[in-house]
């Protein structure tokens, strides 16, 4: 998500919450998580990309609008 506005951010917090659980469809990362691997979020940073705890112990960000993922 290249761009974002406050705005933006303030919207991506509020929807994915600390906590809230997503699994990756997609990453456009030649290391990225693996898909369907599930994580938590801990934050969204002020660029809003979305930062991740993974079950396989990765803590890489996710990119909306990049990345592909859903909530669980």
């Amino acid at each position: 998500m290249f761009g974002v506005t406050q705005k933006q951010v303030e919207r991506l917090r509020q929807e994915y919450p600390k906590g809230t659980r997503l699994q990756v469809t997609f990453m456009d990362d030649p290391h990225g998580v693996p898909e369907g691997t599930v994580g938590e979020v801990e934050f969204i940073d002020d660029a809003g990309q979305i930062h991740m705890k993974w079950e396989n112990g990765s803590c890489l960000a996710l990119i909306p609008g990049v990345d592909g993922f859903r909530r669980i």
